[in-house]
């Protein structure tokens, strides 16, 4: 039985359920108890309808049954159990993902989690690392697949998880790299089906004295409280749990700094594609001697001193390849991913193969490592400065180690350069902040985002990264992350990074529970006008008005909300305040005769627009206006003056369009027709768009005196000639 059949019937179970619609849910999962062909199913899934159906009964019999919700609880985890366990034993037949793969294996060739770890300290023991490291890869892969973790296995795996405390460093770094792999295999294992325990397992590690297991525990249960928010409702035990570790000082820190990556994350796709289609063939087009990946202040002094003009580096810093270069620096220092785009295509390397290694810590030494070379020194000094993620640094090795040797060594040395000066300026910008904590969650969520988006079988995984990840708004995480500072944070961050509706969500949370100052007024009204809800946010600045009727950032919001919902009258209120805050503002100048433009008072409109020619005629800033009122007020020979001063500067397809208006208006047939011809080509010879636009035109052409039955024939003419 394959998932594209299970998992739509799996998927509409959970959503019942989801939504305490119990008869629709129990409906769906007998289509899987039949396609199960189980009896001791069917049996147990009679019991569970049966307890419902009396509960039912007794509800509407008027008894005050005060064990209800306690049944319903254990009720809904029944349902919620039986219908992983259906859907797993019927996947487990003959479903080609690699996780029922293993678990067919498991069945064969069955694997015992204590004898696991036991084994893997017994090979580190003894130096045996590339045992253990396969040793590890089975265990990743067998608590990733397990169904049910016994009693023994668990609490062998709560002794690992907090085992930091061994003699030697060697010791330490082991156990590191074994816990993190444990970590890793329970999310992913929870992300494909709930388990009680691996959630239990996952709160224990967030306590772990180790910072890199600690972090990947804690990103492990925010995403896992995420997919299942309503499921967890009925786990008191894990609710008790959780309850415990958010007691600890740093849990808000730690999902605050969590909360922040994963918004962060949002904006791969977008960097990558800016560097693919933006800089980097930028950077081509360059000399090969010049290095574009670095800015002036990275140039060797000696190569400034001797061979570069410094009026080359002002250029360049000042081009639009240099602002952009520099716009990905600041992205690069605030956290951002900007390396999937130098390691998308270098992920095909056997290594990757082993679904581990995607989560597998950056170590010197594992054994391909162990050898003492360039390119590992490299490697290390990467990890410390801390560039790249771990996924990223396996890469590298990979990729320098395929390169001949004399290529490697200078690439490398120059390398080696940079990244030891760089780590000496990142040490001493931070000298009094030790970011350790961060930066190993921002590493972490990007091993996530190049496993959920490069791994070869990504396909038979959920992709985190498709889904919001909102944890702040879950209603069970409320509970304890709730701090009006932490929020603020959050919802400032959202509105830096452009996710407005995001940002409104925490506002309105914020002004419910805290009350709400002007600056919550206009940031939830900003937030309104950035989505669209003009009225919404004229609502919102009102009352932020109230407060503060003379701030001008204000004021200028009022006019464009109320341009947008067509209100000129009000818009042009508001513009006449700024007038006497600014007076001879051009800006605020060309709003008055657009507001007047947009009350048809063309003559008012143009008095403005005349008045910010006079005042800065070489801009051109209000030629266009001109021209434009000058042709609805029948001014046509003023209209042409002012379009051919528009024409020989920087034309647009419209400008040229207007301009075939004016001539028709004049009777200058011929004339009109040459500029439709320029406008038409302007627009990529896309007639389509050019007489979607030319109809919007057609009641100032009749006002202008042309007849209605010949804007026909000019647009044939058109045809005709292109």
């Amino acid at each position: 039985m394959s998932s594209k059949e299970i998992t739509p019937i799996y998927e509409r179970i959970i959503q019942s359920l989801d939504q305490r619609e119990l008869k629709a849910a129990f409906d769906a999962l007998q289509q899987l108890v039949s396609k199960s062909n189980s009896y001791i199913f069917q049996d147990e899934l009679f019991e569970i309808q049966e307890t419902y159906k009396q509960m039912l009964h007794y509800y509407f019999a008027g008894s005050n049954d005060p064990m209800r919700q306690k049944i319903f609880t254990e009720l809904m985890v029944s349902i919620y159990e039986i219908t992983d366990k259906i859907t797993q034993k019927i996947l487990t037949v003959d479903s080609p993902e690699l996780f029922y793969e293993i678990r067919r294996n498991a069945t064969v060739h069955p694997e015992n989690i204590t004898d696991l770890t036991d084994s893997i300290r017994s090979a580190y023991n003894v130096q045996n690392i590339t045992h253990a490291e396969s040793l590890m890869t089975r265990l990743f892969k067998t608590i990733w697949t397990s169904a049910s973790l016994p009693d023994d296995d668990m609490n062998n795996l709560q002794l690992s998880l907090q085992d930091a405390e061994t003699k030697t460093t060697d010791n330490r770094d082991y156990q590191t790299i074994v816990n993190c792999q444990i970590v890793s295999a329970l999310i992913i294992g929870l992300q494909a089906f709930f388990d009680k325990r691996k959630m239990l397992l996952l709160i224990h590690a967030a306590d772990s004295p180790d910072e890199a297991v600690k972090i990947r525990a804690y990103t492990g249960l925010l995403i896992t409280l995420f997919q299942y928010k309503q499921r967890i409702n009925y786990y008191p035990e894990l609710k008790y749990h959780i309850d415990i570790l958010s007691e600890n000082a740093e849990f808000n820190k730690m999902v605050s700094f969590i909360i922040l990556r994963f918004i962060l994350s949002r904006d791969t796709e977008k960097i990558t594609t800016k560097l693919k289609d933006e800089l980097i063939p930028e950077m081509m087009k360059l000399n090969p001697k010049l290095n574009p990946q670095s800015s002036s202040k990275d140039i060797p002094p000696e190569f400034l001193d001797f061979e570069m003009n410094p009026e080359w580096i002002e250029k360049f810093e000042n081009s639009s390849l240099g602002k952009k270069i520099e716009e990905f620096s600041r992205l690069q220092e605030e956290g951002a991913d900007v390396m999937l785009f130098s390691f998308v295509n270098l992920k095909h390397f056997p290594f990757f193969k082993e679904i581990n290694n995607w989560f597998m810590p950056f170590h010197r030494g594992l054994s391909f490592l162990a050898e003492e070379n360039m390119v590992t020194k490299s490697l290390e000094l990467m990890s410390k400065v801390g560039l790249m993620c771990n996924s990223d640094l396996y890469s590298f090795y990979f990729s320098m180690m395929s390169i001949r040797d004399d290529g490697r060594l200078s690439t490398l040395g120059a390398l080696e350069n940079q990244l030891t000066e760089f780590n000496q300026q990142k040490n001493a910008d931070l000298q009094t902040r030790d970011d350790t904590t961060e930066r190993l969650i921002g590493h972490f969520i990007q091993d996530l985002y190049r496993f959920y988006k490069l791994y070869p079988r990504r396909n038979e995984f959920r992709d985190i990264f498709e889904q919001s990840l909102d944890f702040h708004n879950l209603p069970f995480l409320q509970r304890y992350y709730s701090d009006k500072n932490d929020l603020l944070n959050i919802a400032e961050y959202y509105l830096r990074k452009n996710h407005f509706e995001d940002a409104l969500t925490l506002y309105q949370r914020l002004s419910g529970a805290y009350g709400t100052d002007e600056m919550l007024y206009q940031k939830k009204g900003y937030c309104r006008q950035m989505t669209g809800d003009y009225q919404g946010a004229l609502n919102d600045y009102t009352k932020a008005e109230l407060i503060n009727p003379d701030s001008k950032w204000l004021i200028r919001r009022f006019i464009q909300c109320h341009r947008a919902v067509k209100n000129p009258e009000q818009a042009l209120a508001y513009s006449f305040r700024l007038e006497k805050m600014e007076p001879d503002s051009l800006s605020v100048l060309l709003t008055i005769g657009s507001c007047y433009l947009e009350m048809k008072n063309y003559p008012e409109a143009l008095k403005y627009y005349f008045k910010v020619d006079y005042l800065d005629h070489n801009s051109g800033k209000a030629w266009r206006p001109i021209a434009w009122c000058s042709f609805l007020t029948g001014k046509y020979e003023q209209a042409r003056n002012y379009y051919q001063l528009i024409l020989s500067s920087n034309p647009g397809y419209q400008d040229y369009t207007n301009a075939g208006h004016t001539e028709w208006a004049l009777d200058q047939i011929n004339n009109a027709l040459d500029y439709y011809l320029k406008s038409i080509q302007s627009a990529n010879n896309n007639f389509e768009t050019f007489q979607k636009e030319f109809a919007k035109d057609v009641p100032e052409l009749t006002a202008a005196g042309i007849p209605l039955e010949e804007i026909p024939l000019m647009l044939d003419k058109l045809r005709y000639t292109m």
